[in-house]
């Protein structure tokens, strides 16, 4: 061990390779499943969608995909989508002060790439047809599916062993990708979503308005529903800050209801009602009350 040691401190100092850097960049981004599901449908609200769709294969281990009807990306634009830093939402400081996306760093894809299998298919209003791109190979072909975008994500971290066998159960890494949807669905009651899981339907929230999304996603009948006018006020008033606070988890603590809090929405473990789950509540339960910057830590479930 030591003679390990002796000879690392040896090395002289240089410039890491490309694909190591971004398999470093991937572990602030791609945490497991839930983190690759709550970067993509983040992008496929700032395209614009009305209808999100999720399908998981073996708890999104095996396989994600992400589905909207959006503004989709342009074919000779879908490369550089997949580089590092590369994004359409930003392009001035003055822009970046003024961030009015869910994301805008352009890192989500490549990180996701660097640790997966990735095909990106999208469509314009303007385009004859899609184009799908395989993110490894950098292959273009043409492809069928209506204007919008589809994420398709295999194997995560099939070449990052030590990542993967760090996941938690199919239950759990399922009950997670629902939560992270059930988040953006709770503050986006203009768009619908859907989560699929092993070809079955396991939740879904149509469209309709802040209250009535309030009601299915945290149950009319539920001690939270006391606080729900002010979730409501605060999804109608500032639906961005609303969205974010959803996105990144702040959680209240266990027991709190909601509340509307400095413009912003702090989210406890609030009951599963309004949709159908095919895996047991217990198996995010585990997984409930962290800090607030920890909902997605590997070390505790």
């Amino acid at each position: 061990m030591n003679a390990m040691l002796e000879s690392r401190l040896c090395r002289p100092i240089r410039q890491l390779p490309s694909e190591l850097v971004s398999q470093i960049a991937a572990g602030e981004v791609v945490e497991r499943p839930a983190s690759v599901v709550r970067e993509l449908v983040d992008n496929a609200v700032d395209a614009g969608a009305a209808n999100i769709v999720v399908r998981l294969v073996g708890g999104g281990v095996r396989s994600i995909s992400v589905e909207d009807d959006g503004s989709g990306i342009p074919a000779a634009e879908l490369a550089i989508a997949m580089r590092r830093h590369a994004t359409s939402k930003i392009a001035t400081l003055e822009e970046l002060e003024g961030v009015a996306t869910m994301g805008f760093r352009g890192e989500a894809l490549a990180a996701i790439a660097s640790v997966a299998e990735v095909a990106l298919t999208s469509r314009t209003s303007d385009a004859a047809h899609a184009t799908r791109l395989d993110a490894r190979s950098g292959e273009l072909a043409p492809a069928a599916r209506g204007g919008g975008t589809t994420v398709e994500v295999r194997e995560l971290f099939f070449n990052v062993p030590a990542r993967r066998k760090f996941l938690k159960t199919e239950a759990t890494e399922l009950a997670h990708c629902v939560e992270a949807v059930r988040r953006h669905a709770l503050v986006r009651p203009e768009i619908a979503f859907a989560v699929w899981h092993d070809g079955k339907c396991v939740a879904r929230w149509s469209r309709g308005s802040a209250a009535a999304r309030t009601s299915d996603v945290l149950g009319a009948d539920s001690a939270y529903s006391i606080g729900s006018s002010s979730v409501t006020s605060t999804i109608e008033r500032r639906p961005r800050a609303a969205a974010r606070s959803a996105s990144w988890g702040v959680l209240a603590g266990a027991g709190a209801a909601l509340s509307d809090i400095k413009n912003s929405v702090c989210f406890a473990d609030f009951p599963r009602s309004g949709a159908t789950y095919t895996t047991p509540d217990d198996a995010l339960a585990r997984d409930s009350c962290k800090p607030a910057g920890n909902m997605l830590d590997d070390s505790n479930g």
